[in-house]
């Protein structure tokens, strides 16, 4: 499956932004999606979360409260919402799918990557 992110930007601290993440071919509803950032000389960290159902989602405790994902099965597409946005935020986000098992929060457990969007949080 093919993933593309999109949505980022810059904002200031306590602003809103919200990415997508488009998958290709008729089986994305079948795959668990993650979320995970990369910010400047860090690992990449994971986000959050949703199942290929969408009915359960997980999130890191960095963002629990303010972040939140969801799905639309019939275009193919996740979405992270992200609020009260902080400079420590600032980072490539990425999306990811999983094809087995449950939710994975380590990024070894995804099998497909897009290739980044930068969210940039000023001060």
């Amino acid at each position: 499956v093919r993933l593309v992110e999109s949505g980022g930007g810059s904002v200031q601290a306590g602003g809103s932004l919200r990415l997508s993440c488009a998958g290709s071919g008729r089986t994305f509803n079948s795959y668990h999606i993650g979320w995970f950032r990369q910010g400047p000389g860090k690992e990449r960290e994971f986000v959050g979360a949703i199942t290929a159902l969408g009915g359960s989602t997980y999130y890191a405790d960095s963002v629990k409260g303010r972040f939140a994902i969801s799905r639309e099965k019939g275009n193919n597409t996740a979405y992270l919402q992200m609020n009260s946005l902080k400079p420590e935020d600032t980072a490539v986000y990425y999306c990811a799918a999983r094809g087995a098992g449950g939710i994975s929060y380590s990024k070894n457990g995804y099998d497909y990557w897009g290739l980044g969007t930068q969210v940039t949080v000023s001060s």
